[in-house]
C-alpha cells in the first residue's frame, strides 16, 4: 500500500492578522481529498500546518512516515487561498525543497498553483493539478503505479518532461458531490483546535461546507478551483456530517465555508427540515448574498434553522461602484436584508471593499454613511486586489506596479496605480473600522443608559474602546485630510 503524506501552505503564523484573530479551522479540502484516497486503499496521513511555526517541522513528519508522496493540499474553501499570498508559496516552495531530500514525488494542489504552475514546477514539484483536484489526484496515483505511466493522458495536470512544461486538458467539476466520502476528520488534532477557540472566545467552532462554486460574476473574484458552476451536497449529508461531528468533537458552532450558501431552491428549507425531523439544535454562520436572501421566505428558513450570522458581500454603498464590479445587486437590498436578518435575530456582517476603479471621494463617502446607517454587526475591509483570470485583473494588468501578491491579509498594498498612492488605502480601512467601532461604542452606552441592570462585560468592552476611538480618529482624519478622495 503505497503511502501518502498530506499537507497544504497556510499557516496562520505566518498571517498575522488571522492569527490575531485566533479564529483557525481545518483545512477542509485537504481531508476531503485524503479520505477520497484512503477509501481507495492508499495510506494516508497528515502534517497539518495551520497551526505550525514553520515548514521546516515537515522534516520530522517526513523521518518518521517516509511516504512515496507528499501531496501539498490547499484547502480551497479557505478563501484565503485564493489570494496566492507570498508568505504561503515561500512556505509551499520550503515543504517541496525538504521533501525533494527524501526523494518523494511532490503533487500540489492549490490556487496559487493553478495560476502559476510553472513557478511550481521549477522550484522541484513533479505534478501540479489544475482546479478541482479530488479525481485528479486519485488517477494521477493509480497511474504512477503502473510500470510505464501515461500521464499526459489525465486531465487537469501539469507537469515537466525533457525540459519542456506540459499542460493537459481542463479536467469538469464534479456533479455529484454526495458521491466523495466524508472528510477525513481523524487525521485532524481537534483538542488543538478546540483549545485555541476556547481560550479565546469561549466557544469551539468547526467548518463544513454543502456546496462548490458560484455562478455569479463580480468580475474581480477568482474561482480558480471550483470555477463558475455551482454544485451542492444534498441537505440529508449536509446533516449527517454535522450529526457526526457533533457526536464526537462536540462544537458549539458551524461555519459553513461555502462562497453562496443555499443558491439552490428549496435547499434551505429542505436542510431546515430535516434538522428539526432529527432534533438537531444547530448554530451556524455563512457567506450569502443580498438579493439571494430577499427571495422568497429565505431569511425565515435560515433563522429556523439555526443562523447566527451571514456575512453577505456588500462591497460598496456606490451603486456606481456595484454596477463597474458586476456585482449584480443593489444598494437598497443591502439595507432590506440587512433590517430583515436583523428583526429576525441574526447578526449581519459587511466584506467592503475600497479602491476599486473609478471610486471617488463622494463613493468612499456613500460606503462610510451605508455601514454607519445601517451598522451590520461586524465589518471585514480590504482593497480591490487584482487576482490572475478575473476580468478586473485583465483591466488593471497594464497598470501594475511592479508587486503581482500581497505577503498576507493585512497587507492592504494597492498593486496598479489609481488616483491615490498606497498609503491611503492602507489608511483608510483602518479609520472606517475606527469610525465604525466609535459608533458601535455610543450606541451600546445608550443601550446602558436605558437598561442599566443588563450590564455585562462584552457590552462594556466596546463602551471603554470608544475612549481610545475618539482621540485615534482625530488623529486619522489629520493624516489623511491630504488626500483628495478623504470623505472627511
Amino acid at each position: 500500500m503505497k503511502k501518502v503524506l498530506f499537507t497544504h501552505s497556510f499557516f496562520y503564523k505566518l498571517d498575522y492578522k488571522q492569527w490575531k484573530f485566533k479564529q483557525p479551522y481545518p483545512p477542509l479540502g485537504t481531508i476531503f481529498a485524503a479520505s477520497l484516497l484512503r477509501e481507495n486503499n492508499y495510506a494516508v496521513s497528515l502534517f497539518d500546518t495551520n497551526l505550525k511555526d514553520t515548514p521546516h517541522e515537515l522534516l520530522e513528519v517526513l523521518e518518521r512516515e517516509v511516504p512515496e508522496y507528499l501531496v501539498i493540499y490547499d484547502d480551497g474553501f479557505n478563501y484565503l487561498t485564493k489570494m496566492c499570498l507570498t508568505n504561503m508559496r515561500e512556505a509551499a516552495f520550503e515543504m517541496i525543497k525538504i521533501a525533494k531530500g527524501f526523494g518523494c514525488t511532490i503533487i500540489v494542489s492549490s490556487s496559487d498553483s493553478s495560476d502559476h504552475y510553472q513557478q511550481y514546477l521549477d522550484h522541484g514539484t513533479d505534478y501540479v493539478l489544475i482546479g478541482e483536484a479530488e479525481i485528479t489526484l486519485q488517477k494521477l496515483l493509480n497511474e504512477l503505479q503502473k510500470p510505464s505511466p501515461q500521464t499526459e493522458d489525465i486531465n487537469g495536470i501539469a507537469f515537466k518532461n525533457d525540459n519542456r512544461t506540459h499542460l493537459t486538458g481542463t479536467r469538469p467539476v464534479l456533479r455529484d458531490l454526495d458521491t466523495l466520502p466524508i472528510p477525513a476528520w481523524d487525521l485532524i488534532n481537534i483538542d488543538e483546535y478546540r483549545q485555541i477557540w476556547m481560550e479565546n472566545h469561549g466557544y469551539f467552532s468547526l467548518n463544513i461546507a454543502t456546496t462548490r462554486g458560484c455562478p455569479y460574476k463580480c468580475n474581480w473574484c477568482a474561482k480558480p478551483i471550483y470555477g463558475n458552476r455551482y454544485n451542492t451536497r444534498s441537505p440529508q449529508k449536509v446533516v449527517e456530517e454535522m450529526e457526526l461531528l457533533m457526536t464526537k468533537h462536540k462544537p458549539d458552532h458551524f461555519w459553513v465555508c461555502d462562497d453562496i450558501f443555499g443558491l439552490k431552491p428549496g435547499w434551505i428549507q429542505d436542510f431546515r427540515d430535516i434538522l428539526k425531523r432529527r432534533n438537531l439544535k444547530v448554530k451556524y454562520k455563512i457567506q450569502s448574498r443580498v438579493d439571494l436572501l430577499l427571495q422568497e421566505d429565505t431569511i425565515e428558513a435560515l433563522a429556523e434553522s439555526g443562523l447566527e450570522t451571514v456575512w453577505v458581500g456588500a462591497e460598496s454603498g456606490s451603486q456606481k461602484i456595484l454596477d463597474a464590479m458586476d456585482k449584480g445587486t443593489k444598494v437598497q437590498q443591502i439595507g432590506e436584508a440587512t433590517r430583515l436578518l436583523q428583526q429576525k435575530g441574526v447578526k449581519v456582517a459587511f466584506f467592503l471593499q475600497f479602491g476599486y476603479l473609478g471610486e471617488t471621494r463622494e463613493d468612499i463617502q456613500k460606503t462610510k454613511d451605508m455601514v454607519l446607517n445601517l451598522m451590520p454587526d461586524e465589518i471585514g475591509i480590504s482593497v480591490s486586489y487584482p487576482l490572475p483570470g478575473t476580468k478586473f485583473y485583465n483591466k488593471v494588468k497594464q497598470h501594475l506596479q511592479g508587486k503581482a501578491n500581497w505577503s498576507d491579509s493585512d497587507d492592504l498594498d494597492t498593486m496598479f496605480s489609481s488616483n491615490q498612492d498606497r498609503e491611503f488605502y492602507k489608511k483608510l480601512p483602518r479609520y472606517i473600522h475606527k469610525v465604525y467601532r466609535k459608533k458601535r461604542g455610543i450606541l451600546k452606552l445608550k443601550e446602558l443608559a436605558r437598561h442599566p441592570f443588563r450590564l455585562k462585560w462584552k457590552n462594556l468592552r466596546p463602551i471603554l474602546a470608544t475612549l481610545y476611538y475618539v482621540p485615534s480618529i482625530l488623529l486619522d482624519k489629520f493624516k489623511l485630510r491630504k488626500y483628495d478622495s478623504f470623505p472627511g
